[in-house]
């Protein structure tokens, strides 16, 4: 399928805390496009401060898709999310060559500009075996059936990331085949172009903003937050940086000096791996750019 080279998709994504949607709606504002949601949290309704999602001001500044539109109990996976980004498209284009997709959920960005691997629908009952599997065996456990339904992607998997090993395990089991044959190995081709950038700054800088962010969403109320979502606590949605945090110093287990410490110190272990998926080899690479004039270098970019 050829490139139509009219229609951007501008794709900003990078380490949390780093100004991704500053500069999302800054330049959505000077396009005069959307911006699409690519934060595989924030598209859950309920949680809005545990997941840094926009603000009622900034989603009034510029129309947002994929964000605060599933209860918290849905499952949801990065190939829906290429299915749905790439239905919406073609509505986006109508009224503007451009549009800007912003987040850190990097297989939800690789899902939209790479393609995702063809794979099953994971039934149900697979969900809730592997799902107890964990519950009873814990993570070792289900690295276990990893390396017995596929040795050679449990060379390669990330074995602390325990959703990622999981979701390899549903697979194996709902393919009848090891994942690691069904991963694609060359990027789908899309008939639109393809801008990906990321906010660069100086790691120590990163870390205050991320520091400062989580005493903002403390003193936002991400405690009650937190108590509010305590009877779903177990869902997938909540499993995460934040959440868990705050449901250890509700069961009383740290104070919430602690708490607080312990969700900024998780922030920036996972924004250290965003950075390294960024500069993996990838089919389409990630242009690094100054925090201070991101913006007009971006759409110099255009």
């Amino acid at each position: 399928m050829s490139t139509d080279c009219k229609n951007t998709l501008i794709v900003i994504t990078g380490a949390t805390a780093s100004g991704k949607t500053s500069l999302a709606i800054d330049v959505a504002q000077r396009l005069g496009c959307d911006i699409i949601s690519a934060d595989s949290r924030q598209i859950y309704r309920g949680i809005p401060i545990g997941t840094a999602a926009p603000t009622p001001a900034e989603l009034a500044a510029v129309r947002h898709h994929f964000v605060g539109v599933l209860p918290v109990d849905a499952y949801y996976s990065a190939a829906q999310y290429e299915h749905d980004v790439m239905r919406l498209l073609p509505a986006l284009w109508n009224r503007s060559p451009y549009a800007v997709m912003c987040g850190g959920s990097m297989m939800y960005v690789d899902a939209v500009t790479d393609g995702i691997d063809d794979l099953p629908t994971i039934p149900a009952t697979t969900r809730e075996h592997v799902a107890g599997v964990l519950s009873t065996g814990g993570p070792e456990a289900v690295l276990a059936m990893l390396e017995i339904l596929d040795p050679a992607y449990y060379q390669d998997v990330d074995r602390a990331n325990t959703k990622r090993v999981t979701h390899a395990v549903e697979i194996c089991l709902a393919a009848g085949v090891p994942y690691s044959t069904l991963r694609r190995r060359a990027g789908a081709r899309r008939p639109f172009r393809i801008i990906k950038v990321a906010i660069d700054m100086p790691r120590a800088e990163l870390f205050a903003r991320i520091n400062s962010r989580v005493d903002i969403m403390i003193g936002l109320g991400l405690e009650a937050e937190a108590r509010k979502m305590l009877p779903q606590r177990h869902l997938n949605a909540l499993n995460t940086v934040g959440f868990k945090e705050m449901f250890a110093y509700i069961d009383g287990h740290m104070t919430l000096s602690e708490a607080t410490a312990r969700i900024a110190k998780n922030t920036r272990v996972y924004a250290k791996k965003q950075l390294t998926w960024l500069a993996r080899p990838s089919v389409r690479p990630t242009v690094m750019l100054d925090a201070a004039n991101a913006a007009e270098d971006l759409i110099g970019l255009l």
